[in-house]
């Protein structure tokens, strides 16, 4: 019986993964007939310890339309790390679906239970990593810009789990991923050294500045996210005085190329991590990579359960 594979990172994905993922994303969306029944009569758990609009959603409606049943279930619903051990709880319900896809806290306790599940578990956002939103990203840019390799995204703001995930899967795609965040407020250096060496092995390329200057000037991609991500919401006020010059508004669109592409994975803020007028202007591709969100889950669903 084959190993069951997990999709925790997007480092868990060779570059040829990758790139396989995103061409059945692009085939879904041009075709979902092609996904229909193709995970027909699975059974797909969804747990939520965290608040999600587009992730539930989008795999919900991938599930279903897919062939698939989708139970969704909230923290609240179940006795995970409560009363029960995080990998009791894994056993047992790996014993009524064929994955499980898990929004939680840390890193280390998604990988606990993916250790010890019998069935493919994905992470549908970690403290750590967020990867499905990484997929979405990069379909999202290919469609774009008619390609991956050599596009230099710069992401402006905190380097948190989407930052970590647009740099493993940047450097995986052979693009050049610059990320300017102030002092403090830097993705992890584990992540940054990892994303290097994957790049010498692509021709990608990961810098980290404390310049916004430096990550926009030339950019084909402008990239932002929240300040205070779920759980960080007492050190907002703090949050947004150390990250204002880090707003995505017009001043770094005019320091990007003619033709950027401004992104934002969502929920976004007006008028704080990013301007209104660049957010409904006409570089934004946000909705557009919001709605990529359901290709690229049904792609990921294929995979891992054909």
């Amino acid at each position: 019986m084959a190993r069951k594979r997990d999709f925790l990172s997007v480092d868990d994905l060779a570059p040829s993964e990758l790139l396989t993922l995103l061409d059945k994303a692009d085939e879904f969306k041009a075709r979902p007939e092609d996904a229909a029944e193709r995970i027909a009569g699975r059974q797909v758990l969804l747990i939520f310890e965290k608040p999600s609009t587009r992730t539930r959603v989008s795999f919900e409606v991938a599930v279903t339309s897919m062939g698939g049943h989708a139970i969704v279930l909230r923290s609240d619903e179940l006795q995970l790390g409560r009363g029960e051990t995080v990998q009791d709880t894994a056993r047992v319900l790996s014993g009524y679906a064929d994955a499980i896809v898990l929004r939680t806290f840390g890193q280390d306790r998604l990988e606990m239970f993916a250790e010890a599940a019998d069935v493919p578990v994905v992470n549908a956002l970690s403290d750590f990593s967020h990867p499905c939103q990484a997929l979405a990203d990069l379909q999202t840019i290919r469609e774009q810009k008619g390609a991956l390799e050599g596009v230099a995204v710069a992401y402006l703001g905190d380097g948190n789990n989407v930052a970590h995930s647009l740099m493993f899967a940047g450097a995986k795609a052979g693009m050049e991923v610059r990320i300017a965040s102030p002092p403090g407020y830097e993705p992890s250096a584990q992540v940054a050294e990892r994303s290097s060496l994957i790049g010498a092995e692509t021709g990608g390329r990961t810098t980290v500045t404390n310049v916004v200057a430096e990550a926009a000037s030339g950019a084909d991609v402008l990239y932002t996210d929240v300040w205070a991500s779920m759980g960080q919401e007492s050190e907002s006020g703090e949050r947004a005085e150390v990250l204002a010059h880090y707003r995505l508004d017009t001043d770094a669109v005019n320091l990007a190329k003619d033709d950027v592409i401004v992104m934002h994975c969502l929920p976004a803020h007006r008028d704080e991590e990013i301007a209104a007028d660049v957010l409904d202007g006409p570089r934004s591709v946000v909705w557009d990579q919001a709605a990529n969100r359901l290709h690229t889950q049904k792609a990921l669903l294929a995979w891992l359960l054909d």
